[in-house]
């Protein structure tokens, strides 16, 4: 048997041999380390025995699948800790994640307390190096075995399996779990953990199944990694949109109002308002489209027409019974229908083609409680929504323009190296999700595929991620946690038109069916207003701060001054304040740059005097005296070319 490793050379053995043997024989120190091993390319346990000829690589915690065996036994680990101390719970998954690894429980909620007292005990069983001794039962015997242990859950995932699966266990002293591994050894493997929270979660993420109690932990190779990745979570936590927002006074939420209905308060507004401007001006004044103005309801004959009642019902809010009502209404999921009557209120010929209609459209969709979390997804949302009605011979470059819409506006703020693109295909083995035939379908997605391959655009294909009527483009972008978001949607939509009878009149005078894009140019202004949050840590860039200057009087003696200075900001379009207050200048200081403000301007006697400011910012600290006027251009030029400027000063990040 010839075995050959990572460097190319080739071990010959007469009989079988373990994974964990050749280690050895390679050598004790790689065994002490080893995690798991990987044969001809798949991750197998270190018990695994090997009888014919193979290429073998022994993976340490040092490699990324190898931690991540660590993190499997970890979670074992926690699940055996929380069934010591708390022997009621009810064991459900726990498996590895990229950032560590979680366990399920049916439990009572944990507190911080609950999760220090589980550590220890997960100290006591990682010292002990109790020996993870992996066995099998048939399918029926795997079943009982878990019901006398009393695991539902265990019981359910085992009845889903095949009637003829031979079901592994993994058990660790006296604890024994449902699992396929691999795992390492032993316990002693585990070198540095951590629980670092807990929260619930629906059983198989579904909000008609049982709330469980999930807790989150990570480990490591080393104790300095582990030291490293916990100073980024916390360094991540204050970017966190959720938190960050509200201590900026950007938006909150209340309880009797309703989850996923924020509030946006008035600085948050004011990012809003400056993001929809700019968006509305640059589609209507650059890039030739159209407003239009339409209900935020709508019958249900509407959505009967477009398929969103047999393919979207669930995510809507409607309101009526249709059983007992003459008319039932739902909020709009979207705005495309209403647009599309817009379009044919009037016939149209092929010289009046394409029609970009654009327009700020508030939507409603029905969340579930378990997936909304701060302005990232909400159940009252606005977005920069796009319709265009085009010939078939120019899609393509229609759809290159929205993508390059896209692209502009993720530049211009600062967020262009951190998105994916993807195409949303539909999943031919669901054929009831979709509406249209599979020729339809290949030929789009074939078409968005020679788009971004010609635009020279980097993206992955999904697999039933499309729309009911038609796949997509996705630019997506993570968040803190790692989460990732759609922000930006382009669509080709070869579908919708016959369903509303939309068409043309051709240069032969036939009518012809037109092509739809549904896109956005920038997205939801509620996600973006997360994710600039959580890109930027609350230090916008100046254009898009709500408060961009603040005057600092020296003294009482100066307010007049100080009032004039800021009249005079205002009257230039920046957005000011004047700090009135008896406070030292130093204490004022601090809390304008607690306050995230870009430029402070201080005013006093010489200030006055000579027609200046001293201007302290952010990007460069204290920037000296400037006239004014000066100060007035540079800030306005900065607004109006939307710089991003670099932060140059510790002291003011």
């Amino acid at each position: 048997m010839k075995i050959t490793l990572k460097d190319g050379s080739v071990k010959e053995y007469e009989s079988a041999k373990s994974v964990i043997d050749i280690a050895y024989d390679i050598s004790e120190g790689l065994a002490r380390m080893a995690c798991a091993g990987e044969v001809n390319g798949q991750v197998v346990d270190l018990r695994t025995v090997i009888e014919e000829d193979c290429t073998l690589n022994i993976l340490t915690a040092r490699d990324p699948e190898g931690l991540r065996v660590v993190r499997h036994t970890c979670s074992h680990v926690l699940a055996q800790a929380v069934k010591t101390l708390f022997p009621e719970a009810k064991l459900a998954i726990g498996p590895a994640i990229d950032t560590g690894y979680y366990y399920d429980f049916e439990a009572a909620p944990f507190s911080r307390e609950d999760l220090d007292n589980i550590e220890k005990e997960m100290k006591k069983i990682i010292k002990k190096g109790e020996k993870l001794e992996k066995f099998t039962l048939p399918r029926e015997e795997a079943i009982a075995f878990m019901e006398q242990k009393g695991e539902p859950y265990k019981v359910e995932l085992i009845r889903d399996l095949p009637e003829d699966a031979v079901i592994s266990f993994y058990q660790q002293g006296d604890f024994v779990d449902l699992c396929a591994g691999p795992h390492l050894m032993s316990t002693k493997g585990i070198k540095a953990y951590k629980l670092t929270s807990s929260s619930g979660a629906y059983w198989r993420g579904k909000s008609e199944n049982a709330m469980l109690q999930r807790i989150y932990g990570s480990a490591f190779a080393t104790k300095e990694e582990l030291e490293a990745y916990l100073q980024h979570l916390e360094d991540i936590k204050k970017r966190d949109h959720n938190k960050l927002g509200r201590e900026m006074e950007l938006f909150t939420t209340v309880d009797v109002i309703g989850q996923g209905l924020p509030l946006l308060m008035p600085k948050g507004v004011k990012i809003i308002q400056t993001l929809q401007r700019w968006i509305e001006d640059l589609e209507d004044n650059e890039w030739g489209y159209v407003r239009t103005k339409t209900p935020l309801m709508a019958k249900s004959d509407l959505y009967k027409i477009s398929g969103h009642w047999d393919h979207y019902k669930d995510g809507m809010f409607v309101l009526g019974d249709e059983e007992k009502d003459k008319e039932v209404f739902a909020l709009r999921p979207m705005t495309c229908p209403f647009q599309y009557f817009v379009y044919k209120n009037s016939q149209k010929s092929y010289r009046d083609l394409p029609i970009r209609y654009g327009e700020t459209s508030t939507l409603f969709r029905n969340e579930d409680s378990g997936e909304m979390h701060g302005l990232t997804r909400v159940r009252q949302f606005t977005i920069s929504e796009g319709h265009l009605i085009v010939r078939p011979d120019q899609m393509v470059e229609e759809f290159k323009n929205c993508l390059a819409l896209a692209k502009h506006c993720l530049t211009t703020l600062g967020v262009e190296e951190d998105v994916t693109y993807h195409l949303s295909k539909w999943d031919p083995d669901n054929r009831e999700k979709y509406i249209g035939e599979p020729e339809v379908w290949e030929e789009t997605e074939q078409h968005i595929r020679e788009v971004l391959t010609e635009l020279n655009i980097p993206f992955v294909e999904d697999v039933g991620e499309a729309a009911f009527y038609g796949p997509k483009v996705d630019i997506n972008a993570r968040n803190v946690y790692g989460k990732e978001d759609t922000m930006i949607t382009i669509q080709w939509d070869a579908l919708l038109a016959e369903q509303f009878d939309m068409y043309y009149i051709d240069q032969n005078g036939d009518k012809v069916r037109p092509y739809i894009i549904h896109r956005t140019s920038m997205g939801c202004y509620e996600r973006t207003l997360a994710w600039l949050i959580e890109k930027y840590a609350g230090l916008f860039p100046t254009w898009l701060c709500p408060e961009q200057v603040r005057v600092l009087p020296i003294s009482e003696k100066y307010l007049d001054y100080a009032s004039k200075v800021g009249k005079e900001l205002k009257a230039n379009g920046v957005q000011v304040t004047v700090d009135q207050r008896s406070e030292k200048i130093g204490y004022k200081i601090r809390e304008a740059r607690l306050n995230k403000v870009p430029y402070m301007l201080v005013v006093g006697e010489k200030e006055e005097a000579e027609g200046k400011v001293s201007v302290r910012s952010r990007y460069l600290g204290d920037e000296g005296m400037k006239d004014l006027d000066q100060f007035i251009g540079e800030i306005c030029k900065e607004i109006r070319t939307k710089e991003i400027r670099k932060i140059e000063v510790q002291e003011n990040k």
